[in-house]
């Protein structure tokens, strides 16, 4: 069954807190030059094959439901 993975991100401008605290461990524990976003990811399991009416339909699946497009933006990545 083909799948299509939906990844959303805070916005570069938008405070990360639980980003900035995974920073902070990572440093605690040795860990130098690294800085840490963090979101979420969806994967979508499609019935069928991946057409472009299908990830129109994840598109607008993101835009409604997966992200908070004011603060956060996503991407639709196909396998």
């Amino acid at each position: 069954m083909p799948r299509v993975v939906v990844n959303v991100m805070p916005k570069p401008e938008i405070l990360d807190p639980q980003g900035k605290a995974v920073t902070g461990a990572l440093q605690r524990l040795g860990f130098q030059g690294l800085s840490v976003r963090q979101g979420k990811r969806f994967e979508v399991e499609v019935d069928g094959d991946v057409t472009p009416e299908v990830l129109a339909q994840i598109e607008r699946a993101a835009e409604t439901l997966f992200a908070n497009t004011v603060i956060e933006s996503y991407d639709v990545v196909t396998n």
